[in-house]
């Protein structure tokens, strides 16, 4: 009984809102239908390019990261040889300041030898033209004491004479 009712109310309200049961199983069919085929020729397609375009995104963030990871190992490698370069740079700097301040000190003291040198040599050519000229005053005065002794004495003196008196008159004189 509870089946009889069953169809007489599926009968009621089919004819209330104006169902026509082959018609609507039809429709359904038709719509099952429909479903299949765009889910095999629409959606598979569309979900497997979307898939393919979602690998591409990820491969490209991928990408994208080791290239801002690659760049900045670059820059660090770049900062590096920049400080290391500054560095040598320095050093180099630093030696050719030292080289600089021995080559002075080496030219200055090379100077100050040469002016040592020349001095030295210059006291002994004064040394030299000093003794020359006690020399030829020595010899002057001899000859001077020995002319004057034979004017004074009228005599005219013997060489050994000449010496003897020379050599008198200078011990006098030392």
């Amino acid at each position: 009984m509870t089946t009889i009712l069953a169809a007489g109310v599926i009968t009621e309200l089919t004819d209330q809102f104006g169902v026509n049961l082959p018609m609507f199983i039809a429709q359904v069919i038709n719509f099952i239908l429909v479903i299949i085929v765009l889910k095999k020729f629409a959606f598979t397609p569309i979900q497997a390019m979307l898939e393919q375009r979602r690998k591409r995104i990820e491969e490209g963030e991928a990408k994208l990261e080791r290239i801002e990871k690659q760049l900045a190992e670059s820059e660090a490698r770049t900062a590096e040889a920049i400080a290391k370069a500054n560095e040598e740079s320095q050093r180099l700097i630093d030696e050719a300041k030292d080289s600089a301040a021995v080559m002075s000190e080496q030219k200055t003291q090379e100077a100050i030898a040469s002016a040592q040198n020349i001095l030295a040599k210059a006291e002994e050519a004064a040394k030299a033209e000093r003794a020359a000229m006690a020399a030829e005053l020595k010899g002057e005065f001899g000859r001077l004491l020995t002319a004057t002794t034979t004017q004074v004495t009228g005599k005219v003196l013997s060489d050994d004479d000449k010496n003897r008196l020379n050599e008198a008159s200078l011990q006098a004189v030392k």
